[in-house]
């Protein structure tokens, strides 16, 4: 497959209560699996249209092609050999593969019966791998590390555990405090909903903590406090601080997405706010990948942990990769348009290196009548989430996004995720093409490669 081979929520319930505070003229063909394609303008030493070379000979846009140089720009793919990740194809079998049997399902779970109410009417049955096994360990109270891919349900496997707990201790006339620490406010506001979900109706209360957010609602709610307090680590330890947020009562915490968290430079602010808390508490520790400073901050961080991993490959089964080659001259955006014009790609995320390109990128498709929104951090916080949820719901096809929007983000059904801008690292591309491809749906990631 050698595509692109171009020549020039409402959250809440009735006692949950959330406070968060020149025209181009393109050819008719679209790129087609097995081709390569022009943009049937003519070029040196040859012509325009498709070309019908086989995919194992250099042409083809998987790694048999002539060998690339490091351009300096530090980015992941700038190889042959690192662009050969970028190919893979979805999995296809003619057997259907064996279903996930779990040793327990979720009415099986010791759980407060609202909660299991709560649980069933989010029409949650069996667990998924991540839920079925660390679901079992939180309860009674271990560290847990947990490892699964993005988009297995790893949100619901703590935050069911940790709303018995708070509900237990409510019913002893105890009090039991959560921290949910994430990396980004999409996130963030995302685990709330879910919380809202889960918790309608047991009588507590969340809120979310963000940057980018007016700070003083947070102050007020959480005057009110609230059993699950769920920020990002810049704004917690801005609320500390400001001696707005005493970390003395609160005994759960949770990291989620932690190597997200130390990506983006939050390792102090992490170990500032986990220095306020209790030394005996109960820490919940979930990421999608393991490196060396992962293992450390396990070893920081928790105590005799229970490791449960679920993992079995960096990347879906379900999603197609691919690498669109653009010629030195040539114009991305073009070739870019001509894809999001054909009508397969319904609901396309689109990711960029900076919030400049992202924003640039997003008018020009506007420009040329595909309407696109964009999200990036110089965008307030309401703007993002107002440009996320009109992605979400249809009223946008494309979404383009800085690297802000490939963690923990459930957006569904996306069919293609488009790498615009070449990604940092090898982990952040697995996670930027983890939006598309989850659950049983099948998905396409293309990553634009030049020369």
């Amino acid at each position: 497959m050698q595509i692109g081979r171009w020549n020039h929520q409402e959250t809440g319930g009735s006692d949950y209560r959330p406070a968060t505070g020149g025209t181009e003229t393109f050819p008719s063909r679209r790129p087609q699996v097995g081709g390569s394609f022009d943009s049937g303008r003519p070029r040196r030493g040859g012509r325009g249209g498709f070309d019908r070379r086989s995919p194992s000979r250099p042409g083809y846009s998987g790694a048999q092609g002539r060998p690339r140089r490091k351009t300096g720009v530090g980015a992941f793919g700038e190889t042959e050999t690192e662009i050969s990740k970028f190919v893979n194809r979805a999995v296809v079998t003619t057997e259907e593969e064996p279903a996930f049997m779990p040793e327990h399902a979720f009415a099986d779970f010791p759980v407060d019966p609202r909660l299991k109410k709560n649980i069933e009417t989010k029409g949650y049955a069996l667990p998924s791998p991540i839920q079925d096994k660390a679901i079992p360990h939180v309860l009674t109270g271990r560290d847990v590390v947990g490892l699964a891919e993005t988009g297995t349900g790893k949100t619901a496997a703590f935050l069911i555990p940790l709303i018995d707990k708070v509900v237990k201790h409510m019913a002893l006339g105890e009090r039991e405090r959560v921290l949910i620490m994430a990396p980004t406010r999409e996130l963030a506001v995302q685990i709330e909903r879910e919380l809202a979900g889960f918790a309608q109706g047991l009588g507590f209360r969340g809120m979310v903590a963000v940057g980018g957010a007016n700070i003083n609602p947070q102050i007020v709610a959480l005057r009110n406090d609230p059993s699950f307090v769920i920020g990002t680590p810049g704004r917690l330890k801005d609320l500390m601080e400001r001696k707005v947020l005493s970390l003395a009562g609160f005994h759960s915490v949770v990291l989620d997405e932690a190597d997200r968290m130390l990506d983006m430079g939050f390792i102090d602010d992490m170990r500032f706010i986990l220095s306020k808390m209790p030394k005996e508490r109960h820490t919940l520790f979930f990421s999608a990948t393991m490196s060396r400073e992962i293992e450390k901050l396990i070893g920081e961080f928790l105590i005799d942990p229970t490791i449960i991993s679920v993992k079995t490959r960096d990347t879906s089964k379900n999603i197609d990769q691919d690498v669109v080659r653009i010629p030195r001259g040539a114009d991305k955006l073009d070739v870019l348009v001509d894809l999001l014009q054909d009508r397969d790609f319904s609901k396309v995320l689109v990711f960029g290196r900076t919030k400049y390109g992202v924003e640039k990128l997003a008018k020009a498709l506007s420009r040329k009548h595909i309407y696109a929104e964009s999200i990036h951090g110089d965008k307030t916080y309401r703007a993002r989430i107002k440009a996320l949820e009109a992605f979400k719901r249809g009223e946008v096809t494309v979404l383009v996004a800085t690297d802000v929007a490939a963690r923990g983000l459930d957006i569904p059904a996306v069919s293609h995720v488009i790498n615009y801008d070449l990604p940092s690292t090898y982990e952040d591309y697995v996670h930027r093409i983890g939006r598309t491809g989850r659950a049983s749906l099948k998905g396409k990631a293309l990553t634009f490669v030049q020369g």
